[in-house]
């Protein structure tokens, strides 16, 4: 048994900002599966994902780190165009492309202690798959892809139509400071968190970009730091890499405060380069033990 899979797909991402316009695969089980490849217990670690047969070259690569990797069958990849300006904390999108969503069928050979769904678009779990999953292993959900509905190839923001039946069954939720005001309608992360929590969430994370995140969990708050980054070069992936680190440290055993902040400073590093997570742990730690950005 593995300790933590990741479930989610692999996109194809085309990333332009004020500097340059890349092309690179993307999606949060990319970026997650990069940065947890890194930390020093990756063999307790698999991806489950879904694309077309022309990105399996991103495949390859991961399973070159030494991960695990299963793949089901999909006709399209995922394709984003990501679109950042000046501010890393916005951005526009565009999906030009869809995949196949999740089913529990072809989940029914995972298994692991953590589970985490790395939604893109609202299709891509079925509340079928929350529950069959949440009664297999804890269950870590980004909400991202549930609050973004496809009309044409723009994404708007959309409210999550099964949340009150869907967050009782999940152990971690991730949501950022617009995702918390489109579930809840608050717009105070204090709120927002204990909204969230009364809806059965055990452990709420509230990331905040520059200003840092908030964990809820039994009833306490824990405020995590921004460490300030050398330098801002690409924000895509930093919540994905937030919690490659949080559920590490969380599988790990530590509190909610010590795997925020480990979270917190690799997520720091990453935004200092464009792509993946390519630290190491002890980079991590540095940042940590430091307070700042060394």
């Amino acid at each position: 048994m593995k300790k933590i899979c990741c479930i989610g797909h692999i996109t194809l991402d085309k990333i332009v900002t004020p500097r340059q316009t890349t092309y690179m695969p993307g999606g949060t089980s990319y970026y997650f599966s990069h940065g947890i490849s890194r930390l020093n217990d990756a063999d307790h670690y698999e991806l489950v994902t879904a694309l077309a047969e022309s990105e399996l070259s991103a495949v390859e690569e991961i399973r070159k780190k030494g991960i695990a990797v299963k793949v089901l069958p999909s006709q399209f990849s995922v394709y984003f165009e990501n679109v950042y300006g000046e501010n890393q904390d916005n951005r526009t999108q565009r999906v030009l492309a869809k995949a196949d969503p999740f089913t529990v069928d072809g989940l029914c050979d995972v298994e692991a202690n953590i589970y985490h769904l790395g939604s893109l678009l609202a299709d891509d779990f079925s509340l079928d798959v929350i529950k069959y999953l949440s009664g297999k292993g804890m269950l870590s959900v980004d909400a991202q892809g549930y609050l973004r509905e496809v009309r044409g190839e723009n994404v708007y923001p959309v409210d999550w139509t099964e949340k009150l039946e869907a967050l009782r069954y999940v152990d971690i939720l991730k949501v950022n400071e617009h995702e918390m005001e489109v579930l809840t309608g608050y717009d105070d992360p204090e709120l927002a968190a204990k909204c969230l929590a009364s809806w059965g969430v055990k452990e709420v994370i509230i990331t905040q970009g520059s200003l840092g995140s908030l964990i809820y969990a039994q009833g306490e708050f824990c405020r995590i730091p921004a460490y300030a980054p050398r330098e801002v070069v690409d924000a895509t992936g930093c919540g994905d890499t937030y919690m490659a680190g949080y559920l590490y440290m969380r599988n790990k055993g530590c509190s909610c405060y010590e795997s925020g902040c480990f979270a917190a400073a690799m997520s720091t590093l990453k935004l200092e380069h464009s792509g993946p997570f390519c630290g190491t742990e002890e980079d991590i730690q540095q940042i940590v033990n430091s307070g700042q950005r060394p």
